[in-house]
């Protein structure tokens, strides 16, 4: 088990609070998710009310996890303490930013739990505990342990769903023994994986219409860098299209990453607003996503990370920059 400084605190915070709302950022996945939704079964058994936020719609690839509805769009103004998972970047909140109430999360004491190596920059969290760990559900799991929170099967079951996720089912290189253990422990408390992975496997069926839309996103993937970098680009009205039914980026950039002499994959999406983002996937044995992202105000992993730029800059003046970058990263990483 791993120890971690803060846990006092945060149990002293817990144990203080009444009502609770656990935040996740603007770009939620199966990790933020499911540790939200294990913290609302852990938080819930010790008598509080809990309440689980995202500024934006939760991706409906995600949507099978039970009470993935019950995230709600809007903050609620009545609650005792906050936490933050799955990021510890001010950058990420935006949408509460644009409803003012980032100051809401200010006045009252604030917890970041999170696992991602780049520097936190929310700076007005009572409370960081970020430690390196494949997901933030492993961080939650060494929490509950440390602090003696009782793990129901539910919760159980989004620990493991969090771990399997970020570590992409255990194969990812920030995958640790640790990690590993977890998910063995998990199994001896009656956490079946196989029909996690039967529920995740139906999210995966797609509309027709996707699949054409693939072939057209294929046809239009870019190679720089001597092949070694590989880019699409998907414009807004892609976006207002096919998000419904599945992230645009997600239906090619691992197909992406197999073609021959890549190492990594970039699908920029460009908004009517003016922002753009980028989301990063390398290929194993090149992990520089996380420092390309931070180049851009970004973070995440080694081999998967993002960032979103909202100073309106031309697209194809970002994607100069960015392949500049990734290009310099790749030579220095030998």
């Amino acid at each position: 088990m791993t120890n971690y400084p803060e846990a006092d605190g945060i149990g002293a915070a817990v144990k203080a609070a009444t009502k609770v709302v656990v935040v996740q950022a603007d770009n939620p996945d199966g990790d933020s998710l499911a540790s939200s939704l294990a913290l609302e079964e852990i938080l819930g058994d010790l008598g509080k009310e809990v309440t689980m936020y995202c500024g934006v719609d939760i991706p409906a690839h995600l949507q099978y996890l039970p009470g993935s509805s019950r995230v709600v769009k809007d903050l609620p103004n009545n609650f005792d303490l906050s936490i933050i998972v799955d990021t510890s970047s001010d950058g990420l909140l935006e949408q509460l930013g644009k409803a003012g109430a980032k100051g809401w999360l200010a006045a009252k004491p604030s917890i970041v739990i999170d696992h991602h190596a780049t520097a936190p920059t929310i700076t007005f969290a009572s409370i960081i505990c970020s430690h390196p760990a494949v997901a933030s559900g492993e961080v939650i799991y060494e929490l509950a342990q440390q602090l003696g929170w009782q793990l129901n099967s539910r919760a159980s079951e989004y620990i493991a769903i969090a771990i399997l996720s970020d570590s992409l089912g255990l194969t990812s290189e920030a995958t640790t023994s640790r990690s590993i253990h977890i998910i063995g422990e998990l199994v001896e408390t009656g956490v079946k994986l196989a029909e996690l992975e039967s529920a995740r496997r139906e999210t995966m069926r797609r509309a027709p219409e996707l699949v054409h839309y693939k072939g057209r996103l294929l046809e239009r993937v870019e190679f720089h860098d001597d092949g070694r970098i590989a880019t699409i680009t998907i414009p807004n009205d892609e976006i207002v299209k096919y998000s419904p039914l599945y992230n645009p980026p997600m239906l090619v950039l691992d197909d992406m990453r197999l073609a021959i002499g890549v190492k990594l994959a970039i699908a920029f999406k460009t908004y009517d607003d003016g922002h753009l983002t980028a989301k990063i996937r390398c290929n194993y044995g090149v992990g520089i996503g996380d420092k390309l992202a931070e180049h851009f105000g970004g973070g995440g992993h080694p081999y998967a990370a993002g960032f979103k730029l909202t100073d309106g800059r031309p697209l194809e003046e970002v994607k100069t920059e960015v392949i500049k970058a990734a290009s310099e990263l790749l030579d220095n990483k030998g």
